[in-house]
């Protein structure tokens, strides 16, 4: 695998939760800091969503405690902002020439990943041409169908992570979501673990897999998909 090439990055389509009256949707740090990372490492991003079209931003992902100056810029950026309005749907995405595969988070992504047949082909597919397959936060629900050639869970066995039960029930949510991803994640034999302090930057490599717990963790798996393309042969 070369150590460049282009990423695809999978986004929700998903915004509102069951009862509460504010929008969940992309976790916005969760894509920015991630792009600006593999940019800068000379890598392309594709953006790329279940049903395409625009991607809602977590409306608590906008808020000053959560944002930086660089996903500020990006909000002010008219071709970003384009990029998030017209999407590729899962459908129509070639995972041919694909480095790697990139599952964000945000609450969103607890609906419309999981269950969705052409984003568990694009992660399949570029698994098996050599590719990396990895994850921050609620994107692990992406991981969650995903099948090895043998026809097993890709997940079972590895070690990984991704937003905890404690996180999701500090983070006021968890009468909210559909399933709580540990237990899922746990349920498909993955051997999960998690920072000792909750939403501190935690990674997770197991092979070509990589994973992220949580959004502090967006920068770090980042630097995790860089290595693992930069250096094949101490991850396969």
């Amino acid at each position: 695998m070369s150590n460049r090439g282009e990423i695809l990055v999978v986004l929700t389509n998903h915004s509102a939760y069951p009862s509460r009256p504010d929008k969940t949707g992309l976790w916005l740090t969760e894509l920015t800091h991630f792009v600006d990372a593999v940019e800068a490492a000379g890598y392309t991003t594709d953006f790329v969503s279940p049903a395409g079209g625009a991607v809602p931003l977590d409306e608590r992902s906008l808020g000053w405690l959560y944002t930086d100056r660089a996903a500020r810029a990006h909000l002010n950026n008219p071709h970003f902002m384009t990029r998030l309005k017209n999407t590729m749907a899962a459908a129509d995405a070639d995972p041919r020439g694909y480095a790697a595969i990139y599952f964000t988070g945000g609450h969103g992504t607890m609906w419309d990943f999981r269950g969705n047949n052409a984003l568990k082909n694009l992660g399949e597919r570029i698994y098996r041409q050599g590719g990396v397959v990895s994850a921050v936060c609620h994107g692990a629900a992406g991981l969650l169908d995903l099948q090895g050639a043998d026809g097993q869970p890709l997940i079972a066995g590895r070690r990984l992570t991704g937003f905890s039960n404690t996180e999701e029930q500090l983070s006021g949510i968890k009468d909210q979501v559909p399933f709580f991803l540990e237990n899922e994640l746990k349920a498909k034999g993955a051997r999960y673990s998690k920072a000792w302090l909750p939403f501190s930057s935690f990674v997770v490599l197991d092979g070509r897999l990589a994973t992220g717990q949580n959004p502090g963790s967006s920068k770090a798996i980042a630097k995790a998909v860089i290595k693992i393309l930069t250096e094949p042969d101490k991850h396969k």
